[in-house]
């Protein structure tokens, strides 16, 4: 069995560590998750039970975060697109809360530049993005991921350290499923899931995947990280042991909703 390569740290000490998809899922905090400024319409409500969500000016974007702790996953967030206010989910993209918050805040980062654009154009990409899969996976390759194309439709591209995955359905003929899966740890028992259904814009897939692969280490304290895969993880420095800070909430105040 290996050794921890924390063990002799304090559990509260603050490290910053590589890769970013087996850091474990970092402070929940909404700032970071939803890096969206606060000047520009969206109306952002966090309930006592748990949960928060966020909604454009035009009521076509919407993104939701709920804590379920007794659950594997620990919560849901989830960002879904109508393509008229009040109708059902044209798309949506799904993650478990465990996933690493940096990775979240990369992909509702994108969500809210393609809004903007769409705001200043006549486009609309988040309905109808033309951005290439190529440019989701491409990146991986170059950070020696590797690459198994499978007859059924299906692509994987798997970490050199195998812990980390991007599976991408290239045919969806008669496929009903996520066109794009994103996990981090052991494939039998992931520590994270990320889901993406047919129509959610490939843009958004392009910045989770890189984010997955960035040389940037994120920040942790020791107790936060997965025991089963800290193996497997490079440090890259040590700060200063950490001590409980209370978070402000979210601007605007909390709101409650029916």
């Amino acid at each position: 069995m290996l050794l921890d390569p924390f063990h002799s740290l304090d559990p509260a000490q603050g490290v910053k560590v590589l890769p970013r998809y087996l850091a474990g899922p970092g402070s929940v905090d909404l700032r970071t998750a939803w890096p969206i400024p606060g000047d520009q319409g969206w109306r952002q409500h966090q309930l006592e039970e748990g949960t928060a969500y966020a909604v454009s000016p035009c009521l076509r974007l919407w993104t939701r975060f709920v804590s379920e702790p007794e659950t594997r996953g620990q919560g849901t967030w989830t960002i879904g697109g109508n393509r008229a206010p009040f109708e059902p989910t044209t798309w949506q993209v799904t993650f478990d809360a465990t996933t690493p918050v940096e990775l979240l805040g990369a992909v509702h980062a994108a969500l809210f530049d393609l809004y903007m654009e769409d705001l200043r154009s006549d486009q609309d990409r988040l309905f109808d993005d033309t951005t290439a899969p190529q440019e989701a996976y491409v990146p991986l390759l170059a950070r020696g991921w590797s690459h198994d194309v499978q007859t059924d439709g299906m692509q994987t591209f798997l970490a050199p350290d195998r812990l980390g995955g991007v599976r991408h359905c290239y045919d969806t003929r008669g496929f009903d499923g996520p066109i794009w899966r994103a996990w981090g740890g052991y494939p039998s028992e992931p520590h994270w899931r990320a889901r993406f259904s047919l129509g959610a814009p490939t843009t958004l897939v392009a910045a989770l995947t890189a984010s997955l692969i960035s040389t940037e280490p994120v920040h942790r304290t020791v107790k936060d990280i997965p025991l089963h895969t800290r193996d497997h993880l490079h440090v890259a420095t040590a700060v200063a042991p950490q001590r409980p800070v209370a978070q402000p909430p979210p601007s605007p105040k909390p709101g409650r909703t029916r």
